[in-house]
């Protein structure tokens, strides 16, 4: 039995069958956690969510910032943006079903491999929140998606303010902090104020940030934290940090990580992606 982390998919279905051929993944064996961004860009956005779905619990989903726009367009708060690869599934006739599955996927993950923890999410941690603080208010925001009130807060979720936590936030704006965090966040600074316009690779940090992983006295530092989200930054292995998001869908390569019996022994697998689109994430 392995555990694989997979970064970021966004439609690409080729690969992403290229690699689980690659690992010889077996869903009665083995167990995949996606890092978020299973559509968009891509060409078979559909066949992802179908893909993963049909593995059951042997695969276990993030939510990415391209996954919540879906819902957003699905719903329709949000127009279809001029790159966007989604019609597959908005026009499939399947659509509630695969939307209703990804509505009960997660926003973060905490698992123990050989008693040392594994925090996963799709983009980035702020300073201030522990391993287990990350999990309680990702699913102050899981409610909100399986909830009633989902299409309210898709309406509001496209904010960058406030853009630094509080734990006297109430309401949307709380909700909307969390998800900034889990599905959007690259940099920010000493004191866990995000910025949002910068995409590039980790030293071309604005003035007054950094990579949201080398802010001093993170209280995730001592963990190791897997993601995805950026594709400009890469694979990077260290002690602290996975990051997985290897840029497939710009014509890189799509990335898993198989976890061992110990942390350290993982082992970084990849497949060369055919897609070739325009960086515009």
């Amino acid at each position: 039995m392995a555990m694989y982390l997979i970064g970021d998919i966004q439609g690409c279905d080729a690969a992403l069958e290229q690699l689980l051929q690659k690992i010889d993944f077996s869903p009665s064996r083995d167990t995949l956690v996606l890092l978020g961004d299973l559509v968009n860009r891509g060409p078979s956005s559909a066949a992802v969510l179908r893909r993963l779905a049909g593995y059951g619990a042997a695969a276990r989903c993030l939510l990415g910032n391209h996954d919540l726009h879906l819902l957003a367009a699905a719903y329709g708060v949000r127009p279809a943006h001029r790159l966007d690869t989604l019609q597959n599934i908005l026009t499939a006739p399947d659509r509630q079903a695969m939307l209703d599955w990804l509505r009960q996927q997660n926003m973060a993950l905490l698992e123990h491999v050989a008693g040392a923890p594994l925090l996963m999410v799709h983009a980035g941690v702020l300073p201030s929140w522990s391993a287990k603080k990350t999990i309680s208010l990702a699913a102050e925001v899981e409610t909100v998606l399986r909830g009633p009130a989902l299409p309210d807060f898709l309406r509001q979720m496209y904010d960058n303010q406030p853009d630094q936590w509080s734990d006297a936030l109430q309401g949307m704006e709380r909700i909307r902090v969390i998800v900034n965090a889990l599905t959007r966040l690259r940099f920010c600074s000493a004191d866990g104020r995000m910025e949002f316009d910068s995409k590039e690779g980790a030293g071309s940090a604005p003035e007054g940030y950094m990579p949201w992983f080398d802010v001093p006295h993170r209280r995730t530092a001592d963990i190791t934290v897997a993601f995805g989200h950026w594709s400009t930054l890469g694979w990077l292995e260290r002690p602290d940090v996975w990051s997985l998001d290897t840029g497939c869908v710009w014509g890189g390569k799509l990335s898993a990580l198989r976890v061992g019996a110990r942390l350290a022994e993982h082992t970084l697998v990849q497949v060369q992606c055919a897609q070739a689109q325009q960086p515009g994430k």
